[in-house]
C-alpha cells in the first residue's frame, strides 16, 4: 500500500498493511533556509515540488504545511507589518484607533516570541471584532487542489478553519494572562466578543468544508494546563464543526501538542474530533500512549507519538530513541486506530539519519 492509502484506511476504520509515518518537516526546513544548509533539490519547499521530493526520499508521509484556504480582506481597517532589526510590528488602524502587536526572533529557537500583545484589554477586544466583523472572506483553493498532484500517493491534503475564537485570543492576539483577566473583569463584554467572533469564523468554515480537503484540522494548539478552565467556551465550536466535517464526508483534527490528560478525553467524546494530530507522549508529555488511549473514544485516531526533539542527535542516544521509537510501533500495531507522527514538529538541528531510522523500523516491524 501507498502511504497515502495507509492513512486513509486508519481514517475509514480499515486495517492497512502497516502503520502509516507522517511528520511535519516545516520547523525542520525553516531552520535549514535560515541556516543557509537546506540542499537545492528540495527548494520550492510552498508549491510542494521539492518540499514533497523531501518527504519521498525520506521515506515520510506528508499531511500538514499547513495552509487556510481562504483569503480575509477587511475593507475599513488597515493592518501592515513591518521590520525593525529581529523585530517584527503588526498594527491594526481604522478611524483614529490603533492595536499593536511587537514579536521578536530568536536565532537559537529560529521562532517568534510575542513581547506585546495585540489584544490586552476589553476595549482593545471590542475594537478587535469590529475589525473581524468587517472582514470578508473568499475561497482560495488553488494549494490544495494542487496538492493532489504533487503529494499524490504520499499523503493526505489536509487544510485549516480559524481557529475557535477562544483559542485565537489565547494562543495569538491576547495571550493567557490577559485573557483571564479580560474574562474576570469584563465576563460580559468578553462573552459577547466570543459570539461575534464565533458568527464570523463560522463563514469562514464553511469556505474550508467546500474546499477540495479531504482532512480539516482546527488548528487549536492546545495544552491543558493552559485551556481546561475554558473547554466550555470553545465547545459549541468544536461540536457544530466537527458534525459538518463528518457531514460532507471528511476527517475532523484538532492539534493538541501540550500537556494531554486534561482535555484529551473532552477532544474526543464531547468535541467529537475523528483525531488528536501531535500527540505528545512521555517523556516529554505528561501521559503514556497506553494512557492516552484509555482516556478518549475506542474509533478516535491518536495521531503524534514521537517528540520533535527526539530527531536531534544530542536530544538522547539512539539506543533511547530506537525504544521510544519501538514502543510507539508496539503500541500502534495493536490496532489500526493510531498514526505514527510527530509531537508536534521535527525540530531545526535534526539529522536525516535519525528521520530515516523511522522508515526503517515502521517498515521491518509496522505490521499489524
Amino acid at each position: 500500500m501507498t502511504e497515502r492509502e495507509r492513512v486513509l484506511s486508519i481514517l475509514q476504520k480499515k486495517q492497512p498493511d502497516q502503520l502509516p509515518w507522517c511528520a511535519d518537516l516545516t520547523y525542520w526546513t525553516h531552520g535549514m533556509e535560515t541556516d543557509k544548509t537546506y540542499p537545492e533539490e528540495y527548494r520550492d519547499t510552498w508549491y510542494d515540488n521539492g518540499f514533497q521530493k523531501l518527504h519521498r526520499d525520506l521515506g515520510i508521509g506528508f499531511y500538514l504545511q499547513g495552509y487556510e484556504p481562504f483569503s480575509a480582506q477587511h475593507p475599513h481597517f488597515e493592518e501592515t507589518w513591518e521590520r525593525d532589526g529581529n523585530r517584527a510590528i503588526r498594527r491594526i488602524r481604522s478611524n483614529g484607533r490603533e492595536l499593536t502587536e511587537i514579536s521578536e526572533y530568536s536565532s537559537k529557537s529560529y521562532s517568534w516570541g510575542v513581547l506585546k500583545h495585540l489584544v490586552e484589554d476589553a476595549e482593545d477586544l471590542k475594537f478587535y471584532c469590529e475589525m473581524l466583523e468587517d472582514t470578508v472572506y473568499t475561497p482560495n483553493y488553488e494549494l490544495a487542489e494542487k496538492r493532489y498532484e504533487t503529494a499524490g500517493d504520499n499523503g493526505v491534503v489536509l487544510c485549516y478553519t480559524p481557529k475557535s475564537p477562544l483559542m485565537r485570543l489565547v494562543a495569538l492576539e491576547s495571550g493567557v494572562e490577559n485573557f483571564t483577566y479580560m474574562l474576570l473583569d469584563e465576563e460580559e463584554t468578553v462573552l459577547d466578543c466570543l459570539k461575534r467572533m464565533e458568527k464570523k469564523f463560522d463563514e469562514a468554515c464553511e469556505l474550508v468544508v467546500k474546499s477540495p480537503a479531504e482532512c480539516i484540522m482546527i488548528p487549536e494548539n492546545i495544552t491543558s494546563e493552559c485551556v481546561k478552565p475554558f473547554y466550555e467556551l470553545m465547545e459549541g465550536y468544536h461540536k457544530k464543526w466537527t458534525d459538518r466535517i463528518r457531514a460532507a464526508g471528511k476527517y475532523s483534527f484538532v492539534h493538541q501538542d501540550g500537556t494531554v490528560r486534561g482535555l484529551i478525553g473532552e477532544l474526543s467524546k464531547r468535541s467529537g474530533f475523528d483525531v488528536i494530530e501531535a500527540v505528545t507522549p512521555k517523556p516529554v508529555g505528561d501521559v503514556t500512549l497506553e494512557e492516552a488511549r484509555e482516556l478518549v473514544l475506542p474509533e478516535t485516531i491518536i495521531w503524534g507519538g514521537m517528540p520533535g526533539g527526539f530527531f536531534r542527535e544530542d536530544s538522547l542516544s539512539d539506543a533511547d530513541f530506537d525504544a521510544h521509537l519501538m514502543h510507539c510501533i508496539e503500541v500502534m500495531t495493536k490496532s489500526p486506530n493510531y498514526v505514527l507522527g510527530v509531537a508536534d514538529q521535527v525540530v531545526p538541528g535534526s539529522t536525516v539519519r535519525r528521520l530515516r531510522r523511522v522508515r526503517e523500523l515502521v517498515d521491518q516491524y509496522g505490521k499489524y
